[in-house]
């Protein structure tokens, strides 16, 4: 069978943007991707930092409320939507629930063949490089590099710690060449 979705998840910072370009580049076939930042960036200004939406707080820490949820929900709907329309699809992903969001993500895809990528970085490297981005609240980085993995499950994983995004694509490319396990 053949990959239809690549799931990446990863904490803040672990360098998942970067290894989604690099993908869409060796990859034989074009990809279509889809990134949470992307997701957070399209809702109105009032939801992106609303108890209903979206907070990030001041520590690094975020927390999503009601109608970020619901919006969420619909967001995984149209991106199995378009894997199901026949484009292949690279999501860039943070579960903040761990292997509750992983399992939310399964229901979505359901009876599409997706290739499950952990992006793991170490904390104080992922925090290093948030510092340079500028774009992220102090912290985000090292409170996500092991929250979000916490119980879930992977095809592979890869380390940009000492990796290069590249290097990183052409493992998971390779994967999915090979076709899921």
């Amino acid at each position: 069978m053949t990959t239809q979705v690549i799931v990446l998840n990863g904490g803040s910072s672990s360098g998942k943007s970067g290894i989604v370009r690099c993908l869409q580049a060796v990859l034989p076939d074009p990809w279509l991707a889809f990134g949470i930042d992307g997701f957070v960036e399209s809702m109105p200004a009032s939801l992106q930092s609303s108890g209903t939406g979206i907070e990030f707080a001041a520590d690094g820490g975020v927390s999503v409320g009601e109608e970020f949820t619901r919006l969420e929900a619909a967001w995984r709907a149209g991106v199995a939507a378009t894997a199901w329309a026949g484009a292949r699809v690279i999501v860039d992903d943070v579960f903040l629930g761990g292997a509750h969001s992983q399992e939310r993500w399964r229901k979505s895809l359901d009876g599409l063949v997706v290739l499950w990528v952990g992006v793991r970085c170490d904390a104080e490297v992922a925090a290093g490089r948030e510092i340079v981005r500028g774009d992220r609240s102090r912290g985000m980085a090292e409170k996500q590099a092991e929250l979000v993995h916490q119980g879930v499950f992977y095809d592979i994983e890869v380390d940009t710690t000492h990796t290069e995004a590249l290097d990183c694509a052409r493992t998971i490319a390779e994967a999915v060449v090979s076709g899921p396990p």
